[in-house]
């Protein structure tokens, strides 16, 4: 297992003991938190889960884990997800697996939300590409406003699991509150993969020589 690997898994572990009986739990989707599934299932708590894709879905569900519709669900206690790139600040950008969209809903939903990853996720500043769900409607119209801020591509890739289009803008980041403004604008932008701090309580970081430690809190 190489460095990255390992930081993921020992954050996925951090992240797993804090897993409490009764929890209602939201669930990312990505490499990492294929570790903290089984992470969750092995230490046998009783718990909730809501999915954000398919594929995790599935994976829980044949670790023994109870996976839910988050339509019947009011509350979750704690959501664990990952992160393409982290910033000082806590900013985030998500959605390399094109799932960031439900992300931001279930991490929103959360009593807290705990993202962990590898210590090269943690960057000086955010920059491209940031993913992009998209409406199939109106999109020629969509793509012109985006190119506003920046060259944007469309994924030859899978709809996302809501069936709309995945794209990547390669503009410039900047200040990812004013762009994340400017994407929210936009009708035909239904996500983005730029996660405010205020939707993050911990971030954990594996792969540091100390183990795993906590990104500081700026605010």
């Amino acid at each position: 297992m190489d460095a990255s690997e390992a930081g993921k898994r020992q954050a996925a572990e951090a992240a797993a003991s804090l897993v409490e009986d009764g929890m209602v739990l939201g669930l990312g989707t990505g490499s990492t938190v294929a570790y903290f599934l089984p992470a969750v299932a092995t230490r046998g708590p009783r718990v909730r889960c809501v999915a954000t894709s398919l594929g995790t879905e599935r994976a829980a569900r044949t670790l023994g884990l109870v996976v839910e519709p988050f339509e019947s669900l009011d509350r979750l206690d704690l959501a664990v997800d990952s992160a393409d790139q982290v910033a000082p600040d806590r900013w985030l950008v998500k959605g390399g697996g094109g799932a960031h969209t439900r992300e931001k809903i279930v991490a929103a939903a959360a009593s807290r939300f705990l993202v962990i990853v590898s210590s090269e996720k943690v960057v000086p500043a955010l920059r491209p590409p940031v993913p992009l769900e998209l409406m199939r409607f109106g999109l020629a119209a969509t793509l012109r406003r985006i190119w506003e801020r920046g060259p944007v591509r469309l994924r030859e890739a899978e709809p996302t699991p809501d069936v709309n289009l995945q794209a990547d803008l390669a503009g410039e980041v900047g200040d990812p509150a004013e762009l994340a403004a400017a994407l929210d604008a936009i009708p035909g932008v239904v996500g983005h993969g730029l996660f405010d701090p205020s939707l993050v309580s911990d971030v954990l970081v594996g792969g540091e020589p100390g183990g795993v430690r906590r990104l500081p809190d700026p605010r």
